[in-house]
């Protein structure tokens, strides 16, 4: 049974901010289960490691014995969430919605307890409140209040256009937190005003103000910009389990230290022992294989995992990629670059056209894994090892 010292200190573990400290320390005290809330728009139908971060924080409270709630928001997710957009994103239908929760609930019991979870809905309390229910929740906040926001404050002064329904998702979100009567609701630090309105809301309810965890947004494999499929930046959780190992091998020496903070389940004292050894001059590599092993296991099981490190090494270790290859820059256009240009600019194929020629073929591997998509881009920041036939390799980094 740990201390109440002890389970903050595994609560704050990797998180940017927490409200109100002293109010969480007091709920703690009280020696009751808590009430934790994570919300999740099912907005597409796979996870990549980012949105892990969050769902790897329920797993802690989870082990502390707190009662976690996975809230699948079935009724936000077709207003379409506008926190970070600078356009009104398209609302999804209802069943692009339930195909994306189903997938959702299969994926989060690889890091959630299936039979500590409680799976919540959040159109099961929104739909009932109607039309007169609803109004009476949007007279609970104000114009000036919303355009506080700094996504629609920057939208608004831009002369780009601000949808009414935006408005209603952050009171939403808020209302999902007195439904739920959460003691707890954890975001990422985009989250900030949408989490407090959770707070606001529950004081107006009579109830006792949630605290609010904010997880940061995890960078993706270019060190550089958000965790994202669009940027092909990501690692997703349902992906092979040699491509996951792969990727994550690719990471910086520095930015996997971020991951074990963010994405391990390794104690804080062992990964501080991996930092030492590190600087006293083991090779971080070694390290790296640890943590690529505990995420493909935990999404693919130990043996896979230990699949995973031997094709690792058969393909990168015993010398399927020469140590010598060169090292091409190439300058990314609009933040992206095409693989075909790519390979054109790097001098592994004479032109644009050999490139999609030999993709088509099968006859181009990025970091050993056949590549089979034309239209594949990387984003600026990304470093990858391109292989075209046999004996063509480059070393690529992308500014």
């Amino acid at each position: 049974m740990r201390g109440v010292e002890d389970s903050l200190a595994l609560i704050k573990r990797g998180a940017d901010e927490l409200l109100i400290e002293s109010e969480l320390l007091e709920k703690l005290k009280s020696g009751r289960p808590l009430r934790i809330k994570a919300g999740f728009d099912p907005t597409a139908p796979d996870l990549h490691l980012g949105h892990t971060v969050l769902i790897n924080k329920m797993r802690h409270f989870q082990d502390l014995g707190h009662h976690v709630m996975f809230l699948i928001g079935d009724f936000t997710g077709m207003i379409g969430d506008p926190t970070g957009k600078n356009s009104t994103r398209p609302p999804l239908s209802r069943e692009q919605i339930l195909v994306n929760a189903q997938s959702y609930q299969e994926q989060v019991f690889k890091i959630l307890d299936a039979e500590k979870t409680e799976i919540c809905f959040n159109s099961s309390w929104i739909e009932p409140l109607g039309a007169s229910g609803m109004i009476r929740l949007a007279a609970l906040h104000t114009v000036a209040r919303m355009l506080e926001r700094d996504d629609f404050a920057k939208r608004y002064r831009g002369g780009q256009p601000i949808a009414i329904h935006e408005f209603l998702y952050p009171l939403c979100q808020g209302y999902d937190s007195v439904a739920m009567k959460a003691d707890v609701e954890l975001g990422g630090t985009d989250q900030k005003f949408n989490l407090l309105v959770g707070r606001e809301l529950q004081k107006h309810y009579g109830q006792a103000p949630q605290c609010v965890l904010m997880m940061p947004l995890l960078e993706g494999l270019d060190g550089v910009n958000k965790m994202s499929k669009s940027l092909g930046n990501y690692v997703g959780i349902n992906e092979p389990p040699r491509e996951i190992f792969g990727k994550l091998m690719s990471v910086s020496d520095e930015l996997m230290w971020r991951y074990f903070d963010l994405l391990s389940f390794r104690a804080l004292d062992e990964v501080a022992t991996f930092k030492r050894a590190v600087a006293e001059g083991r090779n971080p590599r070694d390290v790296k294989v640890l943590l690529a092993q505990e995420i493909v296991a935990r999404f693919h099981g130990a043996a896979a995992a230990t699949d995973a490190l031997a094709d690792f090494d058969a393909r990168f270790r015993q010398g399927a990629i020469p140590d010598d290859i060169p090292e091409v820059h190439l300058d990314s256009v609009d933040g992206v670059l095409g693989l075909a240009q790519i390979l054109k600019q790097a001098g592994l194929t004479a032109s644009t056209s050999e490139a999609l020629r030999m993709i088509e073929q099968g006859g181009v591997k990025a970091d050993g894994t056949k590549i089979e998509d034309k239209n594949l881009a990387f984003a600026a920041g990304v470093k990858v090892v391109l292989q075209v036939g046999k004996r063509k390799f480059a070393r690529v980094n992308i500014r």
